[in-house]
């Protein structure tokens, strides 16, 4: 929202009928209607210098003004005992092989209720205690992450120096990184590097396109591992290496080649692959961070780690070649 308070709006005649939470939400583009509500229900809002609620129909030719911003608690994430696998560990850093379906840290909007547990985060302080605060309360040790859907290895500092270093890293495009992932269909070339810049999708805001111009900048290199013409379809196995690490990049860039990653429904992979006779499914994105390779922040030394596919990754595998 606006910083200069109070806002006033106007309401013209053509807007007679509509609801005040709803008006309000389409003029002020970058509050939610969930988070009018909220200011409406604080008594934040007035209506020709009364109170009002959400659901009032406006008649047209009312001033509405919004007095100010709620004001939130600090949000932070809590620890909470969660199993972790822990593959590279010492007092500056360690490298986790996330699992499929934990999300790294809670969103923005989250509080201290349920919707903040089950995260990285919430396990990491738990396990290691102390984290960086360079990320703020609610990413403490985050300085890269993978989709909620995405396994695989993911590096977190301990320490604000490491957090530091360790980010210059990333942005200097001198981590490397390599995934593992099926896709739909068989990719043509054996190779080859996608550049498609990336944007938010306008209509879907969960999604990412590459249809928008002046989106950001993003390098995916592929090349085939396999090709795969099994009784539930075809697919490509690829081995993956990103320049940049953009949100969702790997998966928007090879659904735009016309290949969605297998599972990956928000992209456009079926929610069950059939052939003549079967049909197969899987509950998870089949995208898995295998390696990945940075200098260490303190000695400067090459750290290079590797990790298997996960089991659920294997058996898909296993199955389609049945």
């Amino acid at each position: 929202m606006l910083d200069k308070f109070p806002i006033l709006i106007s309401a013209a005649a053509e807007d007679a009928g509509k609801r005040l939470d709803q008006f309000l939400a389409a003029r002020l583009p970058t509050t939610s209607r969930a988070r009018v509500q909220e200011l409406i229900a604080a008594g934040k809002v007035l209506v020709n210098d009364g109170a009002a609620k959400a659901s009032l129909k406006l008649r047209g030719g009312e001033t509405i003004s919004v007095l100010g911003e709620m004001q939130r608690p600090p949000l932070k994430a809590l620890a909470e005992e969660i199993p972790l696998d822990i593959v590279y560990e010492d007092d500056d850093l360690a490298v986790i092989n996330k699992p499929a379906g934990m999300m790294v840290h809670a969103g923005a909007g989250s509080t201290e209720d349920a919707r903040n547990r089950g995260t990285l985060v919430n396990a990491l302080l738990h396990h290691l205690g102390s984290l960086s605060a360079v990320g703020g309360e609610l990413r403490p040790g985050i300085v890269h992450r993978l989709d909620k859907e995405t396994s695989g290895l993911i590096v977190v500092a301990k320490n604000d120096e490491a957090h530091r270093k360790l980010g210059a890293q990333f942005a200097a495009r001198e981590v490397k990184k390599k995934y593992v992932a099926l896709v739909h269909g068989w990719v043509k070339k054996d190779s080859g590097t996608l550049t498609q810049s990336i944007s938010r999708d306008p209509v879907r805001r969960i999604r990412m396109t590459t249809r928008l111009e002046g989106g950001r900048t993003a390098i995916t290199h592929y090349s085939v591992v396999r090709r795969m013409d099994t009784k539930f379809g075809k697919f490509t196995l690829l081995d993956v290496k990103i320049d940049t690490g953009r949100t969702h990049q790997i998966r928007v860039q090879v659904a735009a080649m016309g290949h969605p990653v297998a599972g990956d429904t928000l992209y456009g992979a079926p929610s069950q692959s059939r052939g003549k006779s079967a049909s197969i499914s899987l509950a998870r994105n089949f995208l898995h961070s295998a390696e990945l390779q940075f200098r260490h922040p303190r000695t400067g030394e090459t750290v290079a780690l590797k990790t298997e596919l996960p089991t659920e990754l294997k058996e898909f595998l296993k199955r389609l070649e049945e």
